[in-house]
């Protein structure tokens, strides 16, 4: 078998010529500027139709006048509802009574039932550095009443009250007062019911000084609003509970 003859190799065609790349510079920037004028366009008759309109009334400033409640307003408060009214009147009043039966205490110190500044000041152990003290406290005034039952038996009551127009100075006069009295020895403490955070103290140890007869206390201490309730009973003999606690509660009831 005769082999096939060989086909002459011609030579290759060209390769065609590639697409030149579009130009896209021109025609972006035809768009962009199309737009803008676009833009002003609209601008301008939206201005235009603004321009034509009738102006929109602004609402009035002021407002339509209320009309008031008719009818006569709420009555005020009675003297014995009004605990402002009471506690701004003569604050001995509100001092228990001295029982029947019962002397004026033996030794009571103030005048016609009033405690000064001085006066006050002196209950303490160091007078002078308590009187800046209790100014610092804004003190206003003081009442204190008094009685002996029997030979050895002595209530001493007070309150003091206080302008509280920088701090609430009745409450922190008692929570001091208490912290003191709750850290003695011998010392048994109940709260008084309807007080907050009032509470009766019994010394169950008597105070003893030679040739003086040992001498029992008990005592109270609380406040409501701007006025502190301190309490004392002296006897020589213990003192019970219910006797401190009767008189705590009775005291507290007229604030």
């Amino acid at each position: 078998m005769e082999a096939p003859e060989e086909v002459a190799a011609g030579p290759e065609p060209e390769p065609a010529p590639a697409p030149e790349p579009r130009r896209r510079g021109r025609t972006a920037v035809l768009i962009g500027v199309a737009a803008v004028l676009g833009l002003v366009a609209g601008s301008c008759a939206g201005y235009l139709v603004q321009v034509h309109r009738a102006p929109t009334k602004l609402p009035s400033l002021s407002q339509p006048a209320l009309a008031q409640a008719k009818g006569e307003g709420p009555e005020p408060l009675s003297a014995a509802r009004d605990r402002r009214v009471k506690t701004d009147g003569d604050l001995r009043k509100l001092l228990l009574e001295k029982p029947r039966g019962a002397r004026d205490a033996a030794y009571l110190m103030g005048r016609n039932g009033w405690l000064d500044l001085a006066d006050y000041a002196e209950f303490h152990d160091k007078p002078g550095e308590m009187f800046g003290e209790i100014v610092g406290d804004e003190f206003r005034r003081a009442a204190v009443t008094g009685w002996l039952v029997g030979r050895t038996h002595e209530v001493e009551i007070r309150l003091v009250q206080f302008r509280q127009e920088e701090t609430l100075a009745a409450a922190e006069n008692v929570d001091n007062t208490q912290y003191w009295v709750e850290d003695e020895e011998g010392t048994d403490s109940w709260a008084v019911p309807g007080s907050g955070n009032g509470r009766v103290y019994v010394h169950t140890r008597p105070h003893t000084e030679p040739g003086y007869v040992p001498v029992y206390t008990a005592e109270a201490h609380a406040w409501r609003g701007d006025i502190a309730l301190e309490m004392w009973i002296t006897d020589t003999k213990p003192i019970p509970k219910a006797k401190i606690m009767d008189l705590a509660e009775r005291q507290m009831e007229r604030l």
